[in-house]
C-alpha cells in the first residue's frame, strides 16, 4: 500500500504471526503564571501547585509554588500529574538548542502521566479521577503537579498500570511503532539495524521489532553493558560502535546481505555508516538527531543503492493525520496490556532532583528512559 499500513491492522498481523495478541514571584505573559491575583477576578478557581521552573536558558530549573490562574478551554483537561518523562527535548530548550525562541518562565516535560482533575465543557471521552497518559509537545509544563492537555492529546489507560510505566510508554514506542509498522511495513523474515539501541526510542524499537514482529535485531550502542541490554530485550546481535568496521561487523551477522530496515534515531558519523549496511530495496527510517548532527544525504547516494529513505514524526501526525495519531496510542496501550511489549525504566528521580535527572540523561548514563516522579 503506497500510504503505508493502517495501524488498525496490528491486532489482525500480530495473531497471525503467532503472538498473543508557591505562589512564584513570576512576572510573565504566560497564562500559567501571575503575580497580581487580584486582578484577574474572572477566573473561577486560584491554587497553587509545584514546579520545576526555567528562569533562564542554561540555568538549572527551580523548584517553585506556581498559582493556577487558567480556567481551562471546553476540549482541555487538567490532571494530577504523578509522573513525568525527562527527554532529549527538555534538555536542548532548557539549554537553548532546540531552535526555538522559548519564553520565559518555562516549565518543560511534556510525557506524563497522571489522573483527570478537571475536564472542559465539550470533553466527551474523560471524566474526573480517570488515570490518563498524555503528550503535550504544544507548551510542554509536565514538570509540575497539575497540567492542562487537550482532550486529543490524551488516552486511558488502566488502574493497573504504574505511573512510571504510564510516563514511558507513548513517545518512543508510538515513533517506533509508526517507523517499523505503518512506514517501513516490518516482517518477521526483515532484518532490522537499530541505532541508538540502548536509548529509549532505540531500546523501543528493539522491542517492537524482536518480540511482535519476530524480526531478526541488530542493535548498535556505545557500551558492552548497554550492548548486553539490548541482547537481554531481543535482539538477535548486539553491536559496540565502531565506525570503521560497522559495516563488516553487520555483513558478517547478516552473511553479506546487509540489513533490510534501519532505524536511525542519531544521525551524525553514526547515520552515515549505517547507509553502508543497508540492503537491496532497503528502508531507512530517520526518527530522531540524537547526536544534534544532521546529516546531508546526495540524492546521487539512493541511486547505485536503491534503497529508501523515510522521515517519521509523532507530532506530525498529530496535525497531519490525526485518526492515525490516536490509534497508534490506543495500539501501544493494548501491546502492552498484552504482555508484548515491556518499557525499560533505567532511573526514576523525584521532582526535588530534577536537575540531577535531566543530567543523568545528559551524561548518557541512562538507558531506556528516564522518569521523574512528581506526586
Amino acid at each position: 500500500m503506497a500510504a503505508g499500513r493502517t495501524l488498525k491492522t496490528l491486532s489482525n498481523l500480530i495473531a497471525r504471526s503467532g503472538n498473543v495478541v508557591k505562589t512564584a514571584s513570576i512576572t510573565t505573559s504566560n497564562p500559567l503564571f501571575s503575580r497580581n491575583i487580584k486582578a484577574l477576578p474572572y477566573f473561577q478557581t486560584i491554587a497553587a501547585y509545584r514546579a520545576a521552573v526555567l528562569h533562564e536558558i542554561a540555568k538549572p530549573l527551580i523548584i517553585e509554588d506556581v498559582t493556577t490562574t487558567t480556567k481551562i478551554k471546553d476540549l482541555e483537561i487538567r490532571i494530577e500529574v504523578y509522573t513525568c518523562g525527562v527527554n532529549a527535548s527538555d534538555i536542548l530548550i532548557c539549554n537553548g538548542q532546540y531552535g526555538i525562541e522559548q519564553k520565559m518562565p518555562f516549565v518543560p516535560g511534556f510525557e506524563v502521566c497522571g489522573e483527570v482533575k478537571e475536564i472542559g465543557a465539550k470533553v466527551k471521552n474523560f471524566n474526573v479521577g480517570d488515570k490518563v497518559i498524555g503528550l503535550k509537545k504544544d507548551g510542554y509544563s509536565g514538570f509540575a503537579e497539575e497540567c492542562v492537555v487537550l482532550e486529543q492529546d490524551l488516552w486511558g489507560v488502566p488502574q493497573g498500570m504504574t505511573f512510571e510505566i504510564g510516563a514511558s510508554l507513548l513517545d518512543t514506542y508510538g515513533t517506533a511503532l509508526l517507523g517499523l509498522h505503518r512506514r517501513a511495513e516490518v516482517e518477521a523474515d526483515d532484518t532490522v539495524l537499530v541505532t541508538a539501541a540502548a536509548g529509549g526510542l532505540g531500546l523501543a524499537a528493539v522491542d517492537l521489532a524482536a518480540n511482535v514482529y519476530k524480526a531478526k535485531v541488530i542493535g548498535v550502542c556505545g557500551t558492552e553493558d548497554k550492548a548486553s541490554l539490548v541482547r537481554d530485550k531481543g535482539a538477535f546481535a548486539s553491536l559496540k560502535y565502531q565506525a570503521k568496521n560497522l559495516r563488516n561487523k553487520v555483513m558478517e551477522v547478516t552473511g553479506g546481505k546487509g540489513v533490510s530496515i534501519i532505524f536511525d534515531a542519531v544521525g551524525g558519523d553514526v547515520f552515515n555508516e549505517s547507509l553502508k549496511c543497508i540492503a537491496h530495496e532497503g528502508k531507512v527510517i530517520v526518527a530522531g538527531f540524537a547526536s544534534r548532527q544532521i546529516p546531508n544525504v546526495p540524492t546521487s547516494l539512493l541511486l547505485p543503492q536503491s534503497f529508501s529513505l523515510i522521515g517519521v514524526s509523532l507530532s506530525h501526525y498529530r496535525d497531519a493525520n490525526n485518526e492515525v495519531y490516536r490509534q497508534v496510542g490506543n495500539d501501544v496501550i493494548e501491546l502492552y496490556e498484552e504482555g508484548l511489549i515491556s518499557p525499560h525504566v533505567s532511573a526514576i528521580f523525584p521532582l526535588e532532583e530534577v536537575n540531577a535527572a535531566m543530567d543523568f540523561l545528559l551524561q548518557r548514563k541512562s538507558t531506556g528512559k528516564v522518569i521523574l516522579k512528581i506526586r
